[in-house]
């Protein structure tokens, strides 16, 4: 009985034990043999090829295919968790609860900076072979300029950028790797959300040599990136348009899935300038025209009086008293002004798992440092974009401005030259006569009458548009097809009155209205492949359609029954006319890449363009390209290497064209109509034709080097290149007896070579404090190789172009110095014919500085960021000939503004200077073209300061908003320079072969903001 009792006890114990596990056996998780899914774009829903899934504390893992599919091996017991990562997104940790499982990404800002914009498409920056470079505009949007191309100054490397003034609105020069051509544009390709746009200025309204920004009408705080394509490999796809660079500006797009987001920004401020121009003050300036007269020994010397036994001469204008009697009168302080800045700047985003959109509306309005010249700015954006279906996606993409602006006439020319007229009319002369009434003198307006009666105005109407589709028609093939258009109504008008000089007798006026408009289609066809682990390429075919069409009609008006009447109708003599013109474009090119493990990169396109504007047999131009770089730390002997984080060694070389500066009817000959003979209708002669005109080609080679070291806290890209540019266009003169002045040829060949350097460093980053410094500097040497003839520019012929010099050199008399004994300058004798003639003008430096660039610093700590930005060229000269006029020595007596600096001129025997005593028989002071007002422009310019604060999320969450930013933004604060003019940016013309000459011209101006960013 015992015996039975135990053996069940035994048993009994042995099922209890066996049970649970038993139990536990029936619901054990089932062990996944395999894994399956897709990886797409959280915002576009779009197949990230490549994407890479792990599973959690292994190495076992796989790669998404050209749909975004991956299939894992697992021998997991569910669930288990993934790791899933991707260039440019945030990576993710997903739980897999089943055998098949789908995972959105987000896009990671940060990492976003790794993904570079190129031609038709974008690449990761490892994978990059050539030369681009990359702006935040959210560093650069606050800068109180008027367009976003004079923000990037500094920013850029290899870019060289030039405010030429502070009136906001107005053309600056920018150029990507040197200037490739004499008459025909050096401007960069600009290229908003695929349109290409027109950065030519429509402006017919004369100002002196300024000309108004296109890029003016963009509004910054759009712009999502910006990027800038250098080399002949980055910019090969726009062929006929890249030979100059291109710029890339993307602008803002909702996401998929995302939460209404408003963003407000709201800022104000004031400019100023920072110093003015030092003049003599009256009884100065008598004295020095009294010296004048009397070193001479021209003037009747009855008419000499004799005070304290120091001789004077009755000044000018009838005037009889003495020197110190003089007044003197402020005019510049009547002219400048402290400017007040306003921006305002909302945006709507968001979107749904099929629609995503961006809305946003801004206006800004400055006011220039000079009276009473203004810019506004109100822009409307809308873009929107559209998940058909898995395969299908469509969008558009629209830009509404309209820009006002109150041009200044601020460069050369007497009538209605507001500088002018402030600037260069003597301080002694008063602006009203005897009987009080304001008079103008020398030659200029009366500065108060011109500054209340004064009507330039401009209004642009401007639309930048663009409708695609996207369609992926087989695993790795995308078709995508865009319309665009830049539409630009560009209406001027301008009254002077019978009070001013350009209104005399009976006031003046003119209307020009233009319109430029640019039609755009394009077609691409892009199919990418991955082989294994090892092997993976891509082919882009595709098309392009351009027509760009400019009319223009323009009227003026003299006679008017008073100054009541401004309408042209109102005029008693009138005359009109009507200009139509138009050009096409059509491109067909293609794209290769390969890459291998990821190691050896290559590609190689090509483009074809066709253009009407050149001879018959003339029009095409194919452009070639080809790049390589070798990623070496990818190698085994680096892969372990701790130090360096990415080694990159890049090489390309490839052909670029340039059509742009030239009329759209260059190569043909013209006639024209409204040449009537004895009452009847006719036609003449009005341009000669070219058949063999063709294309300016630029070949480029160019190496680069990119390093990042100590887990990229130290990043550095070099760059050299050698460009050479042939068949160059330019006008080349013919005799009078021809009937034409000139004619289109291809008669030039130019070259520039230099290097870039970028240096990005984190310097501190940790307790909450981050320093981060980016650092550019770069060299372009600059030279023409072939121009038969030397061609002669700006005012008094300062500029010479001449082969085996660089392009704007500055063509002068050499002052060799001032001889202590008789006061007399004495200039170096070329030709040693003891006669100073033209022959001994010479060339005396170049607009080109040595080296030039930017450094940016940025610190962080909690919720407070600081930003200082500088912006320095060195090298470069710049002609003063606001001071070759005011440094005259009296010798143009009531005609000119005489300078402080001309009373350190020579005045006795052994005095040392090199101002030379007022002496007109020596022509001393009136050489054209003297070296003494070349100066040296290198400059280290503080070009922005900002200090903000971001509340934190804890605050602002109680309030129920995302964010809240305030900041203050100090522009150009500080400036260290051996000019002796007001800025060594500045230059008097627009035209690009009269850059660096200084004459009327505002500087840019100091400038203080405060503003707030709020996103609910």
């Amino acid at each position: 009985m015992k015996k039975t009792l135990s053996g069940r006890v035994r048993l009994l114990w042995g099922l209890s034990v066996l049970l649970p596990f038993f139990v536990q056996a029936q619901n054990a998780p089932t062990i996944n043999a395999t894994l399956s899914g897709r990886i797409t774009d959280s915002r576009t829903k779009e197949p990230l090829i490549g994407a890479t899934v792990v599973i959690k504390g292994t190495t076992n893992g796989s790669a998404a295919d050209d749909k975004g599919r991956f299939l894992l091996k697992t021998g997991q017991i569910l669930p288990f968790t993934l790791v899933v990562s991707f260039i440019g997104y945030q990576t993710k940790e997903v739980i897999a609860e089943s055998n098949t499982i789908n995972i959105d990404l987000e896009a990671d800002a940060k990492q976003l900076s790794e993904v570079a914009v190129v031609g038709y498409g974008t690449v990761e920056r490892k994978n990059l072979i050539g030369s681009l470079s990359k702006i935040d505009p959210a560093e650069t949007k606050n800068i109180p300029v008027g367009s976003v191309d004079a923000q990037l100054q500094g920013k850029v490397v290899g870019v060289q950028i030039s405010s030429a003034t502070g009136v906001p609105g107005e053309r600056v020069n920018i150029r990507v790797r040197g200037a490739t051509s004499i008459n025909a544009s050096n401007d960069p390709l600009y290229v908003v959300d695929g349109v290409f746009i027109n950065n030519n200025s429509l402006q017919t309204i004369g100002t002196g040599g300024k000309a108004t920004s296109p890029i003016a009408d963009i509004n910054p705080s759009d712009i999502e990136r910006i990027d800038v394509l250098k080399d002949a490999e980055a910019t090969a796809l726009y062929g006929s348009r890249g030979a100059n660079g291109v710029v890339l500006i993307t602008t803002k797009r909702g996401n998929f899935g995302q939460k209404p987001t408003v963003s407000i920004n709201a800022s104000a401020g004031a400019a100023k300038a920072a110093k003015l121009w030092d003049l003599t003050t009256g009884p100065e300036h008598a004295t020095l025209v009294n010296e004048w007269w009397i070193n001479t020994g021209k003037d009747d010397r009855t008419l000499n009086r004799t005070f304290e036994n120091r001789p004077f001469r009755p000044i000018a204008d009838g005037g009889r008293g003495l020197p110190e009697e003089q007044q003197t009168y402020d005019r510049l302080s009547e002219l400048f002004r402290t400017a007040q800045l306003r921006n305002y700047d909302v945006a709507l985003s968001g979107g749904t798992q099929t629609t995503k959109y961006y809305i946003g509306g801004g206006y800004n309005t400055q006011e220039a440092i000079i009276k009473p010249v203004t810019f506004n700015r109100a822009s409307f954006k809308v873009n929107l974009d559209q998940q058909v279906n898995d395969n299908i996606q469509v969008g558009v993409s629209n830009t509404f401005t309209r820009t006002y602006r109150n041009q200044a006439r601020a460069g050369d020319g007497p009538a209605g030259g507001l500088l002018q007229a402030a600037l260069h009319t003597p301080t002694y002369l008063s602006p009203v006569n005897e009987q009080g009434v304001p008079v103008g003198r020398a030659g200029f307006d009366n500065l108060t009458l011109l500054l209340n009666n004064y009507q330039v105005n401009t209004t642009s109407l401007r639309y930048i548009g663009n409708l695609y589709a996207d369609a992926q028609i087989l695993p790795g093939l995308k078709f995508r097809t865009s319309f665009g258009i830049d539409y630009n109504n560009y209406n001027e008008s301008e009254y002077w009155n019978s009070l001013l000089i350009s209104g005399s007798p009976n006031g003046y006026a003119t209307s020009s209205v233009s319109q430029y408009t640019t039609w755009l289609n394009e077609q691409t066809l892009t199919y990418r492949k991955r082989i294994g682990n090892s092997h993976s390429f891509g082919v882009l075919i595709g098309n392009t359609l351009q027509s760009d069409n400019l009319t223009r009609t323009y009227a003026e008006g003299r006679g008017f029954p008073n100054d009541n009447f401004t309408q042209i109708s109102s005029a008693a003599t009138t005359a009109s006319s009507q200009n139509w013109s138009k050009s096409t474009l059509a491109s067909f090119f293609g794209k290769v890449d390969y890459n291998f493990a990821g190691k050896y990169l290559i590609d190689a396109s090509l483009r074809a363009d066709g253009s009407s504007r050149f001879g018959s047999s003339r029009k095409w131009g194919y452009f070639p390209a080809v790049g390589a770089a070798w990623r070496i730390k990818q190698e085994s002997f680096l892969q372990n290497n701790r130090v360096i984080s990415d080694l990159k060694l890049r090489a390309s070389w490839g052909v670029t064209g340039n059509q742009n500066g030239i009329g759209n009817f260059a190569a043909q000959g013209l006639w024209t109509g409204g040449t009537g003979y004895q009452g009847s209708p006719g036609i003449a002669p009005q341009q000669l034709g070219n058949p063999d005109l063709q294309w300016e080609r630029t070949r480029q080679l160019n190496a680069g080097l990119d390093v990042s070291l100590f887990n990229d806290r130290i990043g550095l890209e070099f760059n050299v290149y050698d460009k050479y540019t042939s068949n160059g266009l330019l006008q080349i003169a013919l005799p009078g007896t021809t009937g034409f002045s000139n004619y289109w040829s291809n008669a030039t060949e130019i070259s520039n070579k230099g290097f870039e350097l970028g240096i990005n460093t984190v310097n501190i980053q940790r307790g909450g404090l981050t320093w981060s410094t980016s650092f550019n500097v770069a060299q372009n040497v600059n030279r023409i190789e072939k121009l038969a003839t030397p061609l002669r520019y700006g005012s008094r012929e300062l500029i010479l172009q001449q082969q085996g010099t660089p392009l704007y050199s500055f063509w002068v008399y050499k002052q060799l110095y001032v001889d202590p004994q008789t006061g007399n300058v004495v200039y170096e004798d070329v030709n040693k014919d003891g006669k100073i003639t033209v022959d001994d003008r010479q060339l005396v430096g170049s607009i080109w500085p040595k080296f030039f660039g930017g450094l940016t610093n940025t610190l962080t700590y909690r919720g407070f960021d600081v930003n200082l930005f500088f912006a320095y060229q060195y090298g470069n000269k710049i002609y003063n000939h606001n001071k070759f006029f005011g440094e005259g020595g009296g010798a143009r007596d009531a005609a000119r503004i005489i300078f402080a600096s001309n009373n350190a001129r020579w005045q006795k025997p052994g005095d040392i200077t090199d101002v030379p005593r007022p002496d007109g028989i020596n022509v001393n002071n009136y050489r054209d073209g003297g070296s003494r007002w070349l100066e040296d422009g290198s400059f280290l310019r503080l070009r922005s300061l900002t200090v903000g604060y971001t509340l934190p999320k804890t605050v602002t969450k109680r309030v129920g908003i995302q964010g809240l930013r305030v900041y203050a933004v100090g522009t150009n604060l500080w400036l260290l320079t051996k000019y002796t003019g007001l800025d060594p940016e500045t230059s008097a013309s627009s035209d690009p072969n009269s850059q660096g000459i200084d004459l009327g011209t505002p500087p840019q101006p100091v400038g203080f903001q405060g503003g707030i960013s709020l996103t609910l």
